[in-house]
């Protein structure tokens, strides 16, 4: 039986068949909707009427019913069938998912073509380059050529399960066609709902006298994310593969051949990807730029990837974004509005932000009402009153910023801006430290405290689902939390007299903060909140620290000497860990449980730990990924460039103008066989 080619519809009575022959119909059936769907969703090309598919699935879904050992978890008819899930489950990615840094300038696109050029020493290289979609970026993992799971990209190192929603978009196969019959493959792709079925989607919403989403972005985000898989599969979304993260066996050699593999699986690619050299990208962005207007998806942007994997294992990733792959943005989109008033919020750290409140305007199908103005100095430099026309813009096409004022002549203007001399939440005496202006209050101030505990619940802290910045202020307002360790001192019961929760989702809440009881110690720390400490300076203090009591009883001196620390940074640390206020919420902490988990041995106590290595050159006994790899197992670091910070310079044959810039400045300089012995004292 084919149902690819031509499919015959005149089907036997399904009480005629025996097991056997349902079975093989059963069979061929999925393989010819799989096959259709393919032709349909992915390449656009349908070989059978709308007519002919019904049929099909139809039947299928007779054989099911009539031998329920039939209806298999990955059957087509599978993709809407399934259940509500009660929450969102967490998945650690097979590897981490990483981000792209971004420029918006030529130059600065000059300046990264030139850094490959000068750390793979080649030239005339081949690059990918890519529409940079404006989606939900998902992980989507095959077993045995089988859809098992997907995930989003989260923190990424771990995302949320969205498996039963991306089971539900026809152009997800559930199958892969002529992959390794064996083994895992783990792809990266990019969830998009088209403009057209966006505002199909919008029409109906309104109709129904329901609020109207205010992006394709938010709208595939928002139904990716729904525990109901219905939900999915009524909207419009679709789906591009365009990396793979993982796969067993042999990997392609280049980025080019990945694509074609891709493809050749079933998995949908951008029709608009493209291959060339560096000269040839400012080109393909300007093209891309003017189509932008008239594709039916978003895109925001371009990527360019090198090509060649071998070259891209060399140059390596930093901490969250490869060193081989740049996403080159689009100007911003800009509009002008009027300035109604200029507000001012105070952050979690006390900092007082004056913000633009705004006449609505739309700016790239986003509503914006009120953009950041920085600091006093900002609106002082700009010179904006209200009642100005300005000139707004989303900043990477996310954060509205005022650009500038416009100029209307013969205006009366109103006064100046001046930043308030007490905090507008709780009424502390401002203070002023250089460019900005604090209130000193700290968790007295509610203001702060609402922004703490969202910090602390946040995805690169201790991810505590359900608990974002409507719910914090909710538990300051009531009066239930006045402190960070107060959180755990919430009872489901408490919770549940919350606005917006009942009965489950208050104990989904309960149970995700009870989970966060035992948080790694460089999570821990950036949870905390300690100003000017980010998720890197967490790790580095984390690693260098080891344990939450060596970092609670350090002096600002200890952690000035960790390298990448300054003495604001320090001063900072320590004073945060010096005030009785803080100390006495973390032993309550503690006293609820809080038991902060020491960094795993691979982190500490490494004796290379600090050592920054450049290597150069060819080695005879080791490739530059196994000598890095060495290196990094021991605790140094791999850098790329020598500077007076280098702390040892690993040199083969052929080693060019790094072995110079070395002995300038009076970096120690290891031949292979120095590099060896400098590896066995360190083991």
């Amino acid at each position: 039986m084919d149902f690819k080619h031509k499919p015959s519809t005149d089907f036997r009575p399904v009480a005629e068949l025996d097991g056997e022959a349902a079975r093989a119909e059963a069979e061929a059936l999925r393989d010819g909707i799989a096959y259709h769907d393919d032709r349909y969703y992915v390449h656009d090309a349908p070989e059978i009427s709308d007519a002919t598919y019904d049929r099909l699935f139809r039947r299928l879904e007779e054989l099911e019913a009539a031998f329920p050992q039939l209806a298999v978890a990955g059957s087509p008819t599978k993709r809407v069938g399934a259940e509500p899930v009660s929450a969102l489950g967490k998945v650690r990615h097979v590897t981490p998912m990483l981000s792209l840094n971004a420029v918006l300038e030529e130059s600065e696109l000059d300046g990264f073509a030139r850094f490959i050029e000068r750390e793979t020493g080649e030239r005339g290289l081949r690059w990918s380059f890519e529409p940079k979609l404006d989606g939900l970026s998902v992980e989507v993992v095959y077993e045995d050529g089988a859809f098992a799971y997907g995930a989003t990209r989260g923190n990424g190192e771990v995302g949320e399960d969205i498996t039963h929603t991306l089971r539900t978009i026809r152009a997800v196969p559930l199958r892969l066609q002529g992959s390794p019959s064996r083994g895992r493959l783990a792809v990266r792709a990019e969830v998009f709902m088209p403009l057209a079925g966006f505002l199909a989607l919008n029409r109906r919403r309104i109709e129904r006298g329901e609020e109207a989403f205010a992006n394709p972005r938010n709208a595939a985000a928002g139904t990716m994310r729904q525990l109901d898989p219905r939900f999915a599969a009524e909207r419009p979304l679709d789906i591009f593969f365009y990396e793979l993260l993982a796969a067993e066996g042999d990997l392609p050699e280049t980025h080019g051949e990945t694509l074609g593999r891709l493809a050749d699986w079933g998995l949908k690619t951008c029709p608009l990807n493209a291959m060339g050299a560096i000269e040839d990208a400012a080109g393909y962005r300007q093209d891309l730029a003017a189509q932008r207007d008239e594709l039916d998806f978003e895109i925001d942007g371009v990527v360019l990837k090198l090509d060649r994997r071998d070259l891209r294992e060399r140059l390596g990733v930093r901490e969250r974004s490869p060193r081989w792959a740049l996403a080159w943005k689009f100007p911003p989109r800009e509009e002008i509005t009027t300035l109604e008033e200029i507000a001012v919020s105070v952050g979690r750290t006390g900092t007082l932000t004056p913000l633009a409140l705004l006449q609505p305007v739309d700016v790239s199908g986003v509503t914006v009402s009120r953009a950041t103005l920085h600091n006093a100095g900002e609106v002082a430099r700009k010179d904006v009153r209200p009642g100005d026309k300005v000139r707004i813009y989303r900043a990477g096409d996310v954060i509205p910023e005022v650009r500038e004022r416009i100029d209307e002549s013969g205006r009366k203007r109103a006064a100046p801006f001046e930043m308030p001399t007490s905090c507008p939440v709780c009424g502390a005496e401002v203070v002023r430290e250089g460019a900005y202006h604090l209130c000193p209050a700290g968790l007295s101030c509610e203001a702060q405290l609402i922004g703490r505990i969202q910090h602390y619940a946040s995805r690169d802290a201790l991810d505590i689902d359900h608990l974002g910045e409507k719910t914090a202020r909710q538990l300051v307002k009531r009066g239930l939390v006045r402190d960070l360790a107060d959180l755990y001192r919430l009872s489901a019961a408490m919770l549940e007299g919350l606005d917006g929760f009942a009965a489950r989702s208050a104990s989904q809440l309960y149970k995700a903060i009870q989970a966060s009881k035992e948080p790694r110690l460089d999570r821990f720390l950036y949870a905390l909140g300690i100003r000017h400490v980010g998720t890197r300076t967490a790790k580095l203090i984390a690693a260098e620290l080891g344990t939450f009591e060596a970092v609670m009883g350090a002096e600002a001196e200890r952690f000035d000497a960790i390298r990448d620390i300054g003495p604001e940074i320090a001063a900072s640390v320590a004073q945060f860990f010096a005030e009785e206020a803080n100390r006495e919420v973390l032993e309550r902490m503690r006293q609820a449980g809080v038991a902060v988990q020491p960094m795993p041995e691979s982190d500490q106590d490494r004796p290379l730990a600090g050592k920054r290595f450049v290597l150069t050159g060819r080695l005879e006994r080791y490739t530059r990924k196994e000598a890095a790899t060495r290196i990094e197992a021991l605790g140094g670091r791999v850098l790329s460039s020598v500077s007076g910070e280098t702390d040892y310079l690993v040199v083969g044959e052929d080693p060019g103008s790094k072995r110079d810039q070395a002995r300038e400045q009076g970096v120690e300089i290891l031949d292979e066989d120095g590099f060896e012995a400098l590896l066995a004292e360190a083991r």
